[in-house]
């Protein structure tokens, strides 16, 4: 407990600066998710707090982020969708992706998977953050234009059809959950639509409007109208808010430019009376848990997103752990990756209890926890303290903002999210792969494809597309690079290894070696099939050096003993020469060892592998 409490002065410190950092940020992300600002106050809150409290990273400060929300935004999207658009209907199964997310999380820290993280390749993650950045740009020309297409009378009517269709779709689908849909009798399927009003007409109108008018292709799509729609007074604010948050940086760092736009523009907006739009309210006092993510629970709402939930596990986990590991070096200790993972699954999950945003540990909010003198846990906790003290006592101001100044404020934020030094290397890398007559970078192919399927189809299919491709596209690298390695030629025309430089002359026509140089991988598997045809029938011996063959995996041990039993048919007798412990633990499980090659035909090292070669060839006569 004393060590606890050894940095208290500085961490209170880093922790205040640290939340005043990450208010405007918290508010701006809660409105971009489409769940409104209380909730990424209430996820700043409490994922700050546990994430710290339970968390292996003293100097972390977690909350809501840019990718973190960029998803929750397909999630938020996907089930107000199903539900009319009524945030209120949809919030259960909102949150109940949230709480798997942040339970998988955990998880995912108890089982050990925090080390491995760091094999996600770069190119999907550049990708990846290159298209948040793109849609958090794209989607926030709207409000910052002060255009609102479900407030657009004009296009709203356009819709009034397709809802009324919608609606009849409805009525008909309930009649046949119910068995009362028959061809001779229409008269309750009449009746039920007579019961449609024109609010239910209007309101399914709204909420078509809202999907269609979503995301980057729905907003590129609507820009048009937008642009002939502008709100002056809204536009005006949002520039006003970015260029005092980059023009303050170039008087000081010391003080958060986020929030300094937000207390000056919303301010002189307030004080001069001004007709903007605020956001929406927040609520005051102690925020409540929801249980009815619990006594609405729908399983068929929630299947579809598992898969979005584990995204976002993973997306959190990748986040606080870059963080984790920039902390690392700004304080020179070492963080604990797996109770990080748990820490930050105890926050998201706490935070999902309360209608909170899902979040990770933020760079920039830890950097100015680290330099304003935080260094242990209490740090992170007192940024959370910070922002409930600010919501239980600055609710109704905080409620005065104007959306167009957190519109500005994550324009900056998508702005400083793209991954510009990915970006910038694409003239640079090395051009080894042939698309047609145009040789291209493999890594520029998955960044590209992550990048352009993120922004205009889906952020968590583009990341599982992009895992395939590299992986596919790596195990291809490492199989030619195998092949090119591990070649098999009589000893006269192959350069052998230092201790293969005394063989025998007279038997170098008869004895072949084939030196695997690399694992022997499904990747790798038909290469090596192919080699060992090349080996003469002829031969007599093959020996099979396996001194630097580290890795044997199931397609490779098959493949392996496919080609001993080709070879044994051929009354060629094979001999292993260095086979290590993976290899033969792998080999002997199959018997291939000592089935196909006894221990007698298996050697330590070249040297015994040639005297024993010597003396079957001496009791030959040769």
């Amino acid at each position: 407990m004393r060590k606890f409490f050894s940095n208290l002065r500085g961490d209170i410190f880093g922790g205040v600066t640290a939340g005043i950092v990450a208010l405007p940020l918290a508010l701006a992300f809660g409105v971009s998710s489409g769940m409104g600002p209380s909730a990424g106050l209430y996820g700043a809150i409490f994922i700050s707090f546990f994430a710290a409290l339970f968390g292996g990273t003293n100097t972390q400060i977690s909350g809501p982020t840019a990718p973190m929300t960029a998803v929750s935004m397909v999630v938020v999207t996907g089930i107000l969708a199903l539900n009319d658009g009524n945030l209120e209907k949809a919030l259960p199964a909102i949150l109940m992706v949230f709480l798997m997310a942040g339970l998988i999380q955990i998880g995912l820290g108890l089982v050990g998977i925090g080390k491995y993280i760091r094999y996600i390749p770069y190119p999907v993650v550049s990708g990846f953050m290159t298209a948040i950045g793109v849609i958090i740009l794209v989607t926030q020309i709207l409000p910052s234009v002060g255009y609102y297409p479900k407030e657009d009378i004009g296009l709203i009517d356009q819709y009034r059809p397709a809802a009324q269709e919608t609606l009849l779709r409805k009525i008909l689908k309930e009649e046949s959950d119910e068995g009362m849909l028959v061809l001779d009798d229409f008269q309750e399927t009449i009746d039920r639509s007579g019961e449609v009003s024109e609010e239910h007409i209007l309101k399914e109108a709204k909420a078509l409007v809202g999907k269609d008018t979503s995301g980057v292709m729905g907003t590129l799509k609507i820009i048009p109208r937008a642009l002939q729609n502008i709100n002056w007074l809204e536009l005006a604010l949002a520039l006003a808010t970015i260029a005092i948050i980059y023009g303050f940086k170039k008087i000081t760092t010391a003080i958060p430019s986020a929030l300094v736009a937000l207390l000056v523009v919303s301010g002189f907006a307030y004080g001069m009376d001004l007709e903007y739009r605020p956001i929406e309210q927040i609520p005051g006092g102690f925020p409540v848990i929801h249980l009815d993510m619990f006594t609405q629970f729908k399983l068929d709402s929630v299947t579809p997103y598992i898969f979005t939930a584990l995204t976002l596990a993973l997306l959190g986990a990748i986040d606080s752990l870059l963080t984790s590991v920039v902390a690392d070096n700004m304080t020179k200790t070492q963080h604990k990756p797996n109770k990080e993972l748990i820490g930050q699954g105890v926050g998201n999950s706490v935070a999902a209890l309360f209608g909170g945003l899902p979040g990770a540990g933020a760079t920039i909010r830890t950097v100015v926890n680290i330099n304003a003198g935080g260094k242990t846990k209490v740090s992170g906790m007192m940024a959370g303290i910070l922002l409930l003290v600010v919501l239980l006592a600055l609710g109704p101001v905080a409620s005065k903002i104007p959306a167009a100044v957190l519109a500005g404020i994550l324009v900056t934020v998508g702005i400083g999210v793209i991954d510009y030094r990915g970006l910038r290397a694409i003239p640079f890398l090395p051009r080894d792969t042939k698309i047609g007559p145009f040789k291209i970078s493999s890594e520029v192919i998955i960044m590209l494809v992550v990048m352009v399927l993120s922004s205009i189809w889906n952020l968590v299919y583009a990341v599982g597309v992009g895992l395939v491709i590299a992986s596919l596209m790596f195990m291809k690298k490492m199989g030619d690079l195998t092949a090119k390695w591990s070649d098999v030629k009589t000893l006269k025309e192959e350069k052998g290894w230092a201790d293969e430089v005394n063989f025998p002359e007279n038997l170098k026509k008869e004895v072949f070696i084939k030196h695997l140089k690399g694992p022997l991988f499904f990747g790798f598997t038909s290469e090596f099939q192919q080699l060992a045809k090349q080996i003469p029938k002829t031969a007599s011996t093959v020996v099979i050096r396996m001194d630097r063959m580290q890795y044997l995996d199931q397609s490779g041990l098959y493949t392996l003993e496919d080609v001993v039993m080709d070879l044994k048919k051929s009354d060629i007798k094979v001999l292993f020469v260095g086979v290590l412990e993976q290899p033969k633990y792998m080999m002997e499980r199959v018997k291939l060892i000592p089935s196909l090659v006894s221990e007698n035909q298996i050697f330590n090292s070249f040297e015994e592998c040639t005297s024993a070669i010597k003396s079957i060839y001496l009791e030959q006569g040769r």
